[in-house]
């Protein structure tokens, strides 16, 4: 469609220039190839196009072959960086189209909705992930209409599958890497123009029929307008103009006065921003990831878009080998029968070619043979897809992001969307240097590799999930303010953050682990003044074993760990002059609460040189468990830590437990005492029969309201076990003399043996007749 702009030229010999505007759906493959017919048509000398115009620097880079989509416009806030918004494209975006068919032939590109700068100066969340206000899907209304409960589908049967079949008629394979001066089959088997001119007709009807606009909008077209008369001014005699089927009618026929548009823009707030290119994924363009212009089958459309002759078929031999992936048997023949069925529905449904949901219901049937879960790889792996793009070294970025990338690719690393796991061997210099590039982005919020368990107890392994997504582009960008550099950034978020005595280890331990040595004086000095200053045992507790085990760690790094020993020991020290005091008094929530603390700060003793500060510590316990008003978890605990390191016997232990569950006592406090000490394990009572037979005959002394007072903490003391510890107990307290296994073996004790003659004399007839 062709519309006059207003009365713009300078005299009266320019013609009024020719604008046509192209309303598409965002993302649509058919769009897209409607979109290059018609610029290939047309021959603009002026296209503008849906986006922020902070990015007109960048339309130049969309003719660099490096710019593989898909990607996306990032644009920040400077002040504030995590206020951002993505303008996303993908090779079936028609702006993609637009942006690469401008920069190949040198016409002008530029920009023309609301800037950015606008758009972050408020507080909105959902302009920030979906580039701009989002509203109901105009095309699910015009679906609707049409008597369609699918929007994709309806859409593929009136742009997407029309405008495929003429390339493919043509013999014509388009390869979205290359895009050609012109493409006389496609130009030729329809008019570009009629299904644009449909779609702003219907969007008219239904901008009509819905008068309330949100003022957002009303803004971004009112400056979609400015920039077109802009463009008039320049001179230009064609100009296309490529925006969302929403704001097509918005912009032609007659349009509204600049005065009116100006007052619409007056006062708008503004900020200082910044635009560049990211790579994205297939699975941020779907609908799912919570991008309002998203797609349902973002990996569909782009085959829909790429695929020249055979597109059927070759969509099924790719769902074929995504199954194949996932070690599920499929053949050429499944192939072969899955495109039957295809064709077949589509001839069932009177549609001219088989669309997604024909391709999926025979992929059910045949590829998958019914298996809902079989069909969940090929929606995630080929329907959605997921792709990463790529954006070339000459794009703007900030210094944290430049080193970031030449970092990665000295360790051979590259950015991958789908999870994969890596085992490194810290022995190795490459997987070293892998491990300290994960920790400092980790340091810094940039979770591109999340530490995973790895099998083994050898500190030199180490696990890590890796998976790039885009959204980590703009964490990059937030974190720059800590320095140029990853190294200098991560030292910078480090001193940073340490304002407690847990923060302060917690860095000491992801100082190491980075390897970070310039900060580490400073953090250990800080360290040293928390704990001087902290009468909290229970901070201190849980301070201690991450400082032994970076200690531990570092030796594998090669990292100088002495001045932590010292440290470690100090704290250690602290610990063992309050220890006693702060765990007297304690009510049962405080003393479960610190049982934890206690028990991995008993572990990682052992790990510290031998001295006065260790010896301390097992001082520490026994004056501990010497108070009175010690919680009786507590207790049992600490007398199991020292009977473990050989401080007190096993016979000492014993009689600690019977005076623990003798009379003075009630049955739930010596029931907590009797979980603190089996919570070390199932090993000692099953083979010390004293420790066992004390325990044994406590519960078989209680009365019946004693004992269902205490199965609840029983049953989660001993429910711990493992399944073959629980079955060895069984038999060990079968064992026991006294047991009730005794009993049946000969201790008859009171029972009647007379009364059980007459059931022998029948049980022996029966026998002798069986025989």
């Amino acid at each position: 469609m062709s519309t006059s702009g207003p009365a713009t030229t300078t005299t009266a010999a320019r013609p009024s220039p020719t604008v046509q505007v192209l309303g598409v759906r965002h993302h649509g493959p058919g769009s897209a190839r409607a979109v290059r017919a018609a610029l290939d048509r047309l021959q603009p000398d002026r296209i503008l196009v849906e986006g922020p115009p902070e990015a007109d620097s960048l339309v130049g880079l969309a003719g660099d072959p490096d710019l593989v989509p898909p990607v996306a416009l990032l644009v920040y806030r400077n002040d504030r960086p995590a206020a951002a918004a993505f303008w996303p494209f993908a090779v079936f975006s028609p702006e993609w189209q637009a942006l690469t068919w401008g920069a190949r032939r040198g016409v002008p590109v530029t920009f023309m909705d609301l800037p950015a700068a606008t758009m972050l100066a408020g507080d909105d969340s959902e302009e920030r992930r979906s580039g701009g206000p989002v509203h109901t899907d105009p095309i699910a209304v015009l679906a609707e209409v049409a008597g369609y409960d699918d929007p994709e589908r309806w859409w593929e049967d009136v742009v997407e599958s029309r405008g495929h079949r003429a390339p493919a008629d043509s013999g014509t394979d388009l390869d979205p890497t290359q895009q050609p001066g012109s493409d006389p089959a496609l130009s030729s088997a329809i008019d570009p123009f009629s299904a644009f001119e449909a779609i702003t007709e219907a969007m008219t009807a239904v901008r009509d029929d819905q008068p309330e606009t949100d003022p957002r909008t009303l803004q971004r077209e009112a400056h979609m307008r400015r920039s077109l008369r802009s463009a008039m001014k320049t001179g230009a005699q064609r100009i296309a103009v490529i925006c969302g089927a929403w704001h097509a009618p918005a912009l032609t026929g007659k349009l509204p006065s600049a005065t009116s548009d100006t007052a619409l823009l007056r006062g708008l707030p503004t900020a200082k921003v910044t635009a560049t290119w990211v790579p994205w994924t297939h699975s941020r363009l779907a609908l799912s990831s919570g991008y309002g212009a998203g797609v349902d089958s973002p990996g569909w459309y782009r085959h829909l878009f790429t695929a020249g002759e055979h597109g059927l078929e070759r969509w099924m031999t790719r769902s074929a080998g995504v199954l194949r992936a996932h070690d599920l048997p499929t053949s050429t023949a499944h192939v072969i029968e899955a495109v039957r069925l295809a064709r077949s529905l589509a001839q069932l449904r009177d549609r001219a070619e088989p669309g997604l949901s024909e391709v999926v219901d025979a992929t059910r049937a045949v590829l998958c043979e019914g298996n809902e879960a079989a069909v969940g790889f090929v929606l995630r792996d080929a329907v959605v897809g997921e792709e990463l793009g790529r954006v070339p070294d000459s794009a703007p970025m900030v210094p944290l992001e430049a080193d970031l990338r030449a970092t990665v690719k000295s360790l051979r690393l590259r950015y991958d969307p789908t999870p994969k796991e890596v085992v490194l061997d810290l022995r190795q210099r490459n997987d070293l240097g892998k491990s300290r590039l994960f920790w400092r982005l980790r340091i810094l919020d940039v979770p591109w590799a999340v530490p995973l368990a790895v099998a083994g107890t050898g500190t030199f392994k180490e696990g890590w999930t890796l998976s790039w997504r885009p959204e980590l582009t703009v964490r990059l960008v937030v974190a720059s303010m800590w320095g140029t550099t990853v190294a200098a950034a991560a030292a910078g978020r480090l001193v940073d953050r340490v304002d407690s005595l847990a923060a302060c280890t917690a860095a000491i331990a992801d100082c190491i682990a980075a390897d970070l040595p310039d900060v580490l004086d400073g953090l250990l000095a800080a360290l040293d003044r928390f704990a001087a200053g902290s009468a909290d045992i229970a901070a201190l507790l849980a301070a201690l074993p991450e400082l032994v085990r970076a200690q531990r760690y570092g030796t594998v790094r090669g990292t100088d760990v002495t001045a932590i020993a010292g440290v470690a020991q100090g704290v250690l020290v602290r610990i063992c002059a309050g220890l006693p005091s702060a765990l007297g008094g304690l009510d049962d929530d405080a003393a479960r609460a610190v049982l934890g603390a206690l028990d991995r700060t008993h572990d990682v003793v052992p790990l510290l040189p031998e001295g006065p500060a260790r010896d301390g510590w097992y001082d520490a316990l026994q004056r501990a468990s010497g108070r009175r008003d010690l919680p009786p978890l507590l207790g049992g605990r600490i007398v199991r830590m020292l009977m473990d390191v050989g401080t007190i016997t096993r016979a000492q232990a014993a009689d600690r437990l019977h005076a623990a569950l003798s009379v003075g006592s009630l049955p739930v406090e010596k029931a907590a005492w009797v979980e603190g000490f089996v919570a070390g394990g199932a090993l000692l009572l099953i083979h010390d029969d004293e420790l066992l037979a004390v325990l044994d005959r406590w519960v078989r002394s209680l009365a019946d309201g004693e004992f269902l007072d205490v199965v609840p903490l029983l049953r989660r003391s001993f429910g711990s076990f493992a399944p073959a510890e629980r079955g060895n107990l069984l038999r060990a307290v079968g064992s026991l003399s006294g047991s009730g296994r005794a009993a049946a073996q000969g201790d008859t004790g009171d029972l009647d043996l007379g009364r059980a003659h007459a059931v022998l004399a029948t049980a022996r007839l029966l026998l002798r007749g069986a025989s």
